[in-house]
């Protein structure tokens, strides 16, 4: 009877090994998981500390870089009033274009058509 209690008790080892194991997974994941958040939280301290620094220096830099970029606002805004316009213009005549291109219909059938459609139906031709 020695034996048989000897492998029972391998089994509860091995079933202990396993659930260590297991456990051990578990607590890498969980660690894993708290470094990706306190790491994310330092790159996002680091983000906002180097914007910051950055919005200082355009604020410090002031007037002339901040009529710069009014000055590109108002040209980007005037090329897009000047696109809508034409837009608008050019609106009704493309529809126009589109719709005869649609009605225009060809009721010719093409001689190349013709002939492969009497190849395949074996009729001779007599042109």
């Amino acid at each position: 009877m020695q034996s048989g209690t000897g492998i029972q008790e391998l089994m509860a080892a091995e079933t202990r090994a396993s659930q260590i194991v297991a456990e051990a997974r578990i607590g890498r994941g969980d660690r894993m998981k708290q470094a990706k958040v306190e790491a994310q939280e330092l790159i996002d301290g680091y983000r906002g500390e180097k914007q910051e620094e950055f919005n200082n220096m355009a604020l410090s830099k002031g007037g002339s870089e901040g009529s710069a970029s009014a000055k590109l606002q108002a040209e980007t805004n005037a090329e897009i009033s000047q696109m809508q316009a034409r837009f608008q213009s050019n609106a009704q005549k493309a529809v126009d274009v589109l719709l005869s291109k649609c009605c225009e219909v060809s009721l010719e059938v093409p001689t190349a058509r013709v002939r492969s459609t009497q190849k395949e139906y074996g009729v001779v031709s007599v042109m």
